[in-house]
């Protein structure tokens, strides 16, 4: 999915104390965009082609090979688990002969919806596989019966340039974990990772190898796609769970991530992580929006719809979400406690952005920061006040970083 759908160049808001108000909503902003048809995307996923030149309608009998050790190194992950025994099984060859860099394997199954499930949960599980792109499957026939299926990987590379990309993928990899341990929590964990893709990584459309790490990690320009593969490539490494996701955002086809911190779910959409606004000089400006670092279900459904093909759990936790962790979710009208984080804030040059708990309270703290100018009290040099108001998510941002 196009960045754009969320990751609009909103219209700074700009006020001068004590003078005339004047504010525009995202939301409103994102509907003007979308009339004027700057928010269309399209964007490929990996085709599973059936060739029929490949397809035999008689073989007597398949081709018998030494039976190799199947790798079971999946049960940990979560889309491996939504499968039943025979998909497993599946999925455990399927995965097998693509880390071994193989050409084929005779499945377990004849039931090609068996291996779709597979193959979709394979790629769910795992973000690193930056080496194949879907794959073909062959039909063996004995008059009208089905006796055998056999799957190939369509491989983008040989397995000595396989070697050398993963080499280099490593290096960068150590580079970005140089400021998050292990030992750190699930949260200080998935911020960073979050953060650190918003900071490094360039959404662009056309981006080279944007369907896999490569585009992250040794381009640094991808798609939502490359984000979200990213995302389950780093976490895992850093001992979480994390599972991508595929569906529509916005009614255009898009990839986020489904993660277990402290044993509850969430969903994080790290390609609508980097935000950014104009200033009335056209100037742009970034900033990192933490809406969708950690989501419930009911808040990723406000702009996704998830493909259904993996059971996904319902997320109701909230204590790992960024507002409430870090103090900045307004419960009870507290103008000293609010106006200290907007000074600690003015201080810093930097967005902070306020979610309170009920569009009355919202709006409380708009007339008494913005309408009466009592920010000015808390942030002593401030001559102008530069806003984004989030009616949908009931939220404030004040851009203190120009």
């Amino acid at each position: 999915m196009k960045k754009g759908l969320r990751n609009i160049i909103w219209t700074l808001v700009f006020v001068l104390l004590f003078g005339s108000i004047a504010g525009c909503s995202r939301e409103d902003l994102k509907k003007i965009l979308q009339e004027n048809g700057r928010l269309q995307r399209s964007e490929e996923r990996e085709q599973v082609q059936d060739e029929p030149s490949r397809q035999r309608a008689e073989v007597p009998q398949i081709e018998q090979k030494e039976v190799k050790p199947i790798q079971k190194i999946s049960g940990e992950k979560y889309a491996y688990g939504q499968l039943d025994a025979l998909g497993q099984t599946v999925y455990d060859e399927m995965l097998s002969t693509i880390l071994n860099h193989e050409d084929k394997i005779s499945l377990s199954t004849t039931d090609t919806e068996v291996m779709n499930r597979a193959y979709a949960a394979v790629c769910s599980d795992y973000g690193g596989l930056f080496w194949v792109n879907g794959y073909v499957f062959t039909r063996y026939k004995k008059g009208d019966e089905l006796v055998g299926l056999e799957f190939s990987p369509k491989y983008t590379m040989t397995q000595e340039v396989r070697r050398q990309t993963q080499q280099m993928i490593d290096r960068v990899v150590e580079e970005w974990f140089a400021g998050i341990s292990i030992n750190d929590t699930d949260y200080e964990k998935a911020k960073y990772i979050y953060e650190t893709l918003a900071l490094k990584t360039e959404y662009v459309e056309d981006a080279k190898d944007s369907q896999n790490i490569i585009s992250v990690f040794l381009r640094k320009q991808t798609v939502c796609q490359g984000y979200a593969c990213a995302v389950q490539y780093l976490l895992e490494q850093l001992g979480v769970q994390s599972v991508i996701v595929s569906g529509k955002a916005l009614g255009q086809p898009h990839a986020w991530n489904l993660l277990c911190l402290d044993g509850e779910y969430y969903y994080m959409d790290a390609t609508w992580g980097n935000n950014g606004y104009r200033n009335k000089e056209g100037v742009e400006t970034s900033f990192i929006d933490y809406n969708y670092m950690a989501m419930t279900t009911a808040e990723m459904q406000m702009g996704h719809e998830p493909d259904m093909e993996i059971s996904l759990p319902e997320c109701t936790a909230v204590l790992n979400n960024y507002y409430i962790k870090e103090g900045n979710y307004i419960e009870e009208w507290q103008p000293e406690q609010t106006g200290a984080m907007l000074a600690k804030a003015w201080e810093e040059k930097r967005v902070i952005t306020l979610r309170f708990s009920d569009d009355s309270l919202k709006d409380q703290a708009f007339q008494y920061f913005i309408r009466d100018g009592h920010i000015a009290d808390y942030c002593p040099g401030l001559s102008q006040i530069n806003y984004l108001e989030d009616s949908l998510w009931k939220e404030i941002s004040f851009c203190f970083n120009q």
